[in-house]
């Protein structure tokens, strides 16, 4: 299956890479590339965020750094260990939730996670690899194994790869991983006087 048999079909125009983009379970048993995996670290280095605050931190580890990515995945949900370890890459996003300059909450820090998140993965989908954010991720396992302090709170989790064949997947996910796309309306999502 190629990530285009997936694309967005929109009802007004968008950027391929967002039509391209979706969130495979398969992934190729293929490597990324340090300089490549770079590029992706570096979009999310430039999302915007609230007062600059640039809240985002990324525990990055690849297949070949052997314990370093299988401490990663034993942070993820079991569901998810089963699919994510074949990802040539994974990752735990997280977010501080104080401001450094006074130490105040920032209640926009997992806004901007996400948008660090989207940028990377629209980086990632430019490359021609694929990107699954996942929520599934054990908090308390995440905390303890990287000793995070208190205001550091685990987002979540990412598989990075190129894209692979939906056979490899367990019975029960193969479906899934060949299913059409869908998203609610825009008039379902969108509140206010701008529609047609």
């Amino acid at each position: 299956m190629s990530a285009h048999a997936k694309e967005a079909v929109t009802r007004y125009p968008v950027h391929p890479l967002i039509r391209e983009r979706w969130s495979p379970r398969a992934f190729a048993d293929r490597p990324v590339a340090r300089e490549m995996l770079g590029s992706l670290l570096e979009a999310a280095r430039w999302a915007a965020s609230c007062y600059n605050e640039q809240p985002w931190l990324f525990i990055v580890a690849r297949k070949e750094d052997g314990p370093a990515f299988a401490r990663v995945l034993s942070c993820l949900v079991p569901f998810n260990q089963e699919w994510a370890q074949k990802a040539p890459v994974l990752m735990l996003s997280l977010a501080r939730t104080t401001f450094a300059n006074n130490g105040k909450p920032n209640r926009h820090a997992l806004h901007d996670v996400g948008a660090a998140t989207a940028q990377l993965t629209f980086q990632a989908t430019a490359c021609g690899l694929s990107v699954h954010p996942m929520a599934g991720i054990d908090l308390d396992r995440i905390r303890a194994e990287y000793a995070l302090p208190s205001d550091v709170e685990p987002v979540a989790g990412i598989a990075v790869g190129w894209l692979g064949d939906p056979e490899t997947l367990p019975e029960k996910l193969r479906e899934r991983e060949k299913a059409p796309r869908e998203r609610k309306s825009l008039d379902e999502i969108v509140l206010g006087g701008w529609g047609d």
